[in-house]
């Protein structure tokens, strides 16, 4: 049963204290969400705390979350906060 929660991979965004959003992905939201607070996550949210899980969504292969993760990060700020709020969702073709 553990390997297949670390099997599925999720994309996730975090808000920083500056109201900037970083999108990411991994197998564990949990583990990774502490590494960034830990500050030992991505060197772009290091000193930008505290750090907000606003928003991440899970049930993907590891190359199909790379692929929406690149995604999100082509997109204007405004896709990013209609997508906290539910408001659009991931299209299926950008996997």
């Amino acid at each position: 049963m553990t390997q297949k929660l670390h099997s599925e991979w999720s994309v996730y965004l975090i808000r920083t204290k500056l109201n900037a959003l970083y999108c990411g992905c991994t197998n564990d939201v949990d583990r990774r969400f502490a590494q960034h607070q830990s500050g030992k996550g991505a060197k772009a949210l290091r000193g930008k705390g505290p750090l907000v899980l606003e928003w991440f969504e899970s049930g993907f292969d590891k190359s199909t979350a790379m692929k929406l993760e690149y995604f999100i990060k082509q997109q204007p700020k405004k896709f990013k906060e209609l997508l906290i709020q539910g408001l659009v969702s991931l299209p299926e073709d950008a996997a």
